[in-house]
């Protein structure tokens, strides 16, 4: 019973941000039925020893449908007339050509909200060129101030595009659209562009470039490495520490765990000192494991933390604790996030395989047999 009990989520089948907003929505407790495709392309998804792992599709039902077919946009129609959402990711147009387009579905169902994501967005002299995370997250500026000084702009994962500037983007602009329906509002479509959720997750930089606190070479900032107090540093084992020591008494914290505070160092605010400071830092780094400096460091508010690779995290205390990590179906993954007081997100369970629990999905949403028969009739197959 999340926070979203009660919504009906309809998503076409995709990879990356759309997967991530839906997995988001279902995560709050609403009622995502996918439809995929009859058969999956070889490289859709990712894989591990010939297994799919599809951490993003978790707490869905499906059924299948061939968009191709001719009656499949009507078998689909019946679908989106009893959602509350559509989730969609393919290029602007190609919804409209499957006769799917808002303007179908408005017609059918006028309070909908109708989710489409994009790289480039529907409109712009860009919006039909193919793409990814990272040529998105190029043109919105961002890519440019992450990296070293000298060295090409380094790929941040694809989490600034696709998940961060993408999936979050659009499960907050449906929610926002929802609650605008349930004010009396019209249905709507929510245009979701990754680009320009790229560049929403850069907007204080926007405004430290405006005051002038900002210096458009890498490795020359307060956040990106520029300075000695926020950068992470090799440990004697190969491992790192991160260090974000901004404030003063953070920063006096970190020179006497770190045995410098009486080392007659520059100030922290010494531009002139800074490569003083991180040769010093980076020679006390090295004398310990990661392990050691972790436990010295524990307790302390100098803002020093170990970087955990992915398998390591989830078994640290502070994620033990509060259960920041749970396995589904014998995967650790991150669990439900933000947490809600009253009503708490729960996984309804893993990535469905093509059309399974589809049968129990479509009574769910109202269908009796009579309409079930139309639906098989125009193509739409699934698993009890």
């Amino acid at each position: 019973m999340g926070v979203l009990s009660g919504i009906r989520v309809l998503e076409f089948e995709a990879i990356g941000p759309g997967p991530f907003g839906a997995m988001l929505l279902a995560d709050m407790g609403a009622d995502v039925l996918r439809i995929d495709r009859p058969a999956a392309p070889e490289d859709l998804g990712p894989k591990s020893n010939g297994k799919k792992v599809d951490v993003t599709g978790r707490g869905r039902r499906s059924v299948t449908l061939d968009l191709k077919r001719p009656e499949a946009a009507d078998a689909a129609l019946d679908l989106i007339a009893r959602a509350d959402v559509v989730i969609e990711g393919f290029r602007p147009g190609t919804m409209e050509r499957l006769g799917l387009g808002p303007d179908a579905a408005f017609a059918r169902n006028p309070n909908l909200v109708y989710g489409r994501m994009t790289g480039w967005g529907q409109t712009g002299p860009l919006a039909a060129r193919a793409g990814h995370d990272l040529n998105y997250v190029a043109l919105s500026g961002v890519l440019s101030g992450i990296g070293r000084a000298g060295e090409a702009p380094v790929p941040p994962l694809n989490l600034v595009g696709d998940y961060g500037g993408g999936g979050m983007l659009l499960a907050l602009g449906i929610v926002a659209a929802l609650l605008n329906v349930q004010r009396g509002g019209a249905g709507q479509v929510v245009d979701a562009a990754m680009i320009e959720g790229a560049a929403q997750l850069g907007a204080v930089v926007w405004g430290l470039l405006a005051s002038g606190n900002w210096h458009e070479q890498r490795e020359s900032n307060l956040l990106d490495g520029g300075t000695p107090w926020y950068d992470s540093y090799r440990t004697r084992d190969g491992q790192y520490m991160a260090v974000g020591a901004v404030e003063g008494r953070f920063y006096g914290e970190l020179l006497q765990k770190l045995g410098l505070a009486d080392a007659g160092l520059p100030n922290q605010h010494d531009r002139g000192g800074w490569p003083q400071l991180r040769e010093r830092f980076a020679a006390a780094f090295l004398t310990r494991t990661r392990d050691e400096w972790s436990a010295i460091f524990d307790g302390s508010d100098a803002c020093v933390a170990p970087v955990l690779n992915f398998s390591e995290a989830p078994a640290h205390p502070h994620h033990r604790a509060r259960g920041s990590f749970v396995e589904v179906a014998g995967v650790v993954q991150p669990g439900p996030a933000p947490r809600f007081s009253a009503t708490p997100s729960a996984i309804k369970g893993p990535a469905p395989q093509r059309g399974e629990r589809g049968s129990v999905a479509l009574k769910d949403w109202g269908f009796d047999e009579a309409a079930v028969e139309k639906l098989r009739a125009r193509g739409l197959a699934y698993m009890s």
